[in-house]
């Protein structure tokens, strides 16, 4: 008697486990094929895009940190050959890579014998060129990387878009080949187009939202450059130059 109730025990739960409803977890073990490829393409593009975010936003910390730490001494300090020294501590500070190649040049240029005014216009060119390239090169630099977000912002939607059809297709298909109408035949390849559907949008997402308010902060370093290499002409035109 009491075998009979344990087999009929045992036979109950593994009927209840059968018709358990199934885990984000158990269908995405159970994917294969097509779906399977999207869903490791959308995971590596969304891990890729994270270490992006944590590295673009640490290096965009320090950069405006250490700008605004040498706008004071630049500011502060009233020779040239001292602030050079001093910024040399601010190596994240695109502002202070504009000043030391603004005051290379002004250096080789203060160095050359004449006095002829051809020969100052000349050097007022040449500072401002170093100033232009060295901005040229920082601007490289702050938007390096921004435009893998860029693509993946714009175009894991349309990844994870072409799973979800896939697996929408793959449902029909069973439909058809079990001659059937049931929920069941087409509720796993559904669940697992919407889940690619969800792997899509959360790598876009997160890569869209920071590929813009990076721009927006890298734009202000740049209006900052602009600034500081327009301020750095004035002054070397003033008493340099003269």
């Amino acid at each position: 008697m009491r075998d009979t109730v344990w087999v009929q025990l045992v036979t109950a739960q593994a009927e209840a486990a059968k018709h358990a409803p199934r885990g984000i977890t158990d269908i995405i073990l159970e994917v294969s094929g097509v779906v399977l490829g999207v869903m490791v393409l959308l995971g590596i593009m969304s891990a890729i895009s994270w270490f992006i975010i944590g590295y673009k936003a640490l290096y965009l910390h320090r950069a405006r940190k250490d700008s605004m730490q040498f706008l004071e001494v630049f500011w502060q300090d009233k020779r040239l050959d001292a602030i050079y020294q001093s910024a040399q501590q601010f190596e994240h500070s695109p502002i202070a890579q504009v000043f030391k190649a603004g005051y290379i040049e002004l250096s080789r240029l203060k160095s050359l014998e004449g006095n002829a005014a051809t020969e100052r216009l000349t050097g007022i060119e040449n500072v401002e060129r170093s100033l232009r390239r060295a901005h040229t090169s920082e601007m490289t630099q702050l938007e390096s990387k921004l435009p893998f977000l860029a693509t993946v912002g714009s175009n894991a939607p349309f990844i994870g878009l072409f799973g979800t059809v896939w697996g929408i297709m793959l449902a029909f298909v069973n439909l058809s080949a079990a001659n059937a109408t049931g929920i069941d035949v087409v509720a796993g390849p559904i669940a697992e187009a919407l889940i690619v559907t969800a792997m899509g949008l959360f790598a876009a997402i997160p890569a869209g939202v920071s590929y813009n308010w990076f721009l927006s902060q890298i734009r202000v370093l740049s209006a900052e450059m602009d600034n500081f290499a327009s301020d750095f002409l004035n002054i070397t035109k003033r008493h340099f130059l003269n």
